[in-house]
């Protein structure tokens, strides 16, 4: 059985969402930042990065929610999440990914976490970092508004593991200061994804008492 470790209102949302998607056989174990668990050595053992996600297959740990969402699709082809029969098309998904990783992700992340570029007593580096972040951000989702985005779904008429990321990170859109009438299109995939059994499923699962 696959075990995820996730945090509410991190990116561990989109694989968790990914599960429910192919119907995996999996349990889940909440990490609260709250408490610093995800510091703590028990989890360490599991992941020495010391964040979520992490997820716990029988051939080992895996970290990276690009990673961690090709590996659901890989290891569930009947659920057609990512086009695998082709190369160049599921680089495409890859590259997708990867973006929301490496640029989008990261800007966000200046809003609360500037302590991982500046040392956290450098208080005016910090603020300056969080001024900046909807400017960041919402070049970022522009981006993906106008050149990266198919639709209806990202990749075009077929859903796949772009959704739930794209989701996860557009959680965020309003505390980031992003304009979203400059967006639409991601606001509207944002809608049609909260109505969809599976995501409400995961949410629900997040926040359980």
């Amino acid at each position: 059985m696959l075990k995820l470790y996730y945090a509410p209102r991190t990116c561990s949302l989109a694989t968790h969402i990914a599960l429910e998607d192919v119907g995996a056989d999996y349990s889940t174990v909440r990490i609260s930042f709250a408490a610093n668990q995800q510091q703590s050595p028990d989890y360490l053992k599991i992941n020495p990065k010391g964040r979520v996600p992490a997820l716990v297959t029988d051939r080992g740990i895996l970290t990276e929610t690009p990673a961690m969402l090709a590996f659901v699709a890989q290891s569930f082809p009947a659920a057609q999440l990512a086009p695998l029969d082709d190369p160049f098309a599921f680089a495409e998904v890859q590259a997708f990914n990867s973006y929301l990783c490496s640029t989008l992700h990261i800007a966000h992340a200046h809003r609360m976490r500037g302590h991982r570029w500046v040392d956290a007593e450098d208080a005016a580096a910090i603020a300056a970092m969080q001024r900046k972040v909807p400017q960041s951000v919402t070049a970022g989702f522009e981006q993906v508004e106008h050149d990266m985005f198919k639709g209806p779904w990202v990749m075009g008429e077929r859903y796949t593991i772009c959704d739930p990321y794209l989701f996860t990170l557009a959680q965020w859109l309003e505390a980031d200061g992003v304009d979203l009438a400059r967006i639409p299109k991601v606001v509207d995939h944002r809608r049609r994804m909260s109505e969809r059994p599976n995501v409400k499923k995961a949410i629900a699962q997040e926040f359980a008492p």
